[in-house]
C-alpha cells in the first residue's frame, strides 16, 4: 500500500491558493484566488480549522492590506488658489466658526512717517533739494509777468493768490533757516563750553523761543517791516480779546 504524505493531504483539504503557497516553497503568501471578505462566517471558521491559526491570521492580515490597497486615494482638501472658496460637502454640517478665506489688505505707506524712509535731518534736506529754490524764484517771476498782463478778473485773483502763497512759503522757508542758524550757534557755543572745562547749559525751549523771536525782530527793524508787524499783531490780538468780552444787552 503506497504511503500518503501527511503534507499532500492537508494541501487536499486546504484551499487552492494556500496548497500553491506551500508547493512552492513554504511561502505564506495566500495568492490572489482567494479572498476571506467574500467568505461566510462558517467558511472563514473551517478555514480556521484547516490551516491553523497562524495561517488564518496571515490570510485575513494580506486581504485587508490588498483591500485598503485597492481604495483610491483620498483627495486633499487644499484648493488651487488660495483666494478661492473652499467646496466642502453638503452632507456634512457647516461648523458654528468658519474658517474664512482672509483676504490680504492694502497698507499705505507715508514716507515722510516710515522708518524705511530714514530720520530726517533738516540741513541734509535743504542741502540735497537746494536746487528747488531756483526753481521757485523762476516760476514766481513767471507769475508777476502773467499778473501784469491781467490787471482785472478771475484770472488776475487767482495769479495774485498764487503769488501770496509762493511769498508765505518763501517767509516761512527764511524763518526755518534762521531757527537752523540760531541752534547750530548754540551748539557750537555749548562745545566751546565743554573744551573749556565748563559745563554746557541747554537752553529750554521757551528761551529758544525767545530768542528766536529777538531774532525775528532785528530781521524786520532791519528790513524796515516792523511798524507793519507790529499793528497786524495789535489787531489780531484785538480780535481775540473781544471775543471774551461780555455781549452788549439788547
Amino acid at each position: 500500500m503506497p504511503k500518503v504524505n501527511p503534507r499532500s493531504r492537508d494541501a487536499a483539504r486546504c484551499p487552492r491558493g494556500v496548497a500553491d503557497g506551500w508547493e512552492d516553497g513554504g511561502s505564506l503568501d495566500p495568492g490572489p484566488q482567494k479572498d476571506t471578505f467574500n467568505m461566510s462566517f462558517e467558511e472563514l471558521l473551517e478555514l480556521q480549522s484547516q490551516v491553523g491559526n497562524k495561517m488564518y491570521k496571515h490570510l485575513v492580515a494580506g486581504n485587508s492590506t490588498r483591500k485598503q490597497g485597492s481604495k483610491p486615494p483620498v483627495q486633499n482638501a487644499c484648493v488651487a488658489d488660495k483666494h478661492r472658496p473652499l467646496e466642502m460637502s453638503a452632507k456634512v454640517r457647516v461648523p458654528y466658526l468658519r474658517q474664512v478665506v482672509p483676504i490680504s489688505k492694502k497698507v499705505a505707506r507715508d514716507p515722510r512717517f516710515d522708518d524705511l524712509s530714514g530720520e530726517y535731518n533738516p540741513e541734509v534736506f535743504d542741502k540735497t533739494y537746494q536746487f528747488l529754490n531756483d526753481i521757485r524764484a523762476k516760476e514766481k517771476e513767471i507769475v508777476k509777468k502773467q499778473l501784469k498782463k491781467h490787471q482785472s478778473g478771475e484770472e488776475h485773483e487767482k495769479l495774485q493768490q498764487l503769488l501770496q502763497r509762493m511769498e508765505q512759503q518763501e517767509m516761512a522757508q527764511q524763518e526755518r533757516k534762521q531757527q537752523q542758524e540760531l541752534c547750530l550757534a548754540l551748539k557750537q557755543k555749548r562745545r566751546a563750553q565743554a573744551q573749556q572745562g565748563h559745563r554746557p547749559y541747554f537752553l529750554k525751549k521757551s528761551e529758544q523761543r525767545q530768542l528766536a523771536l529777538a531774532e525775528k525782530f532785528k530781521e524786520l527793524k532791519r528790513s524796515k517791516k516792523l511798524e507793519s508787524f507790529l499793528s497786524q499783531k495789535r489787531r489780531r490780538n484785538a480780535s481775540k480779546d473781544r471775543r471774551h468780552l461780555p455781549l452788549g444787552k439788547e
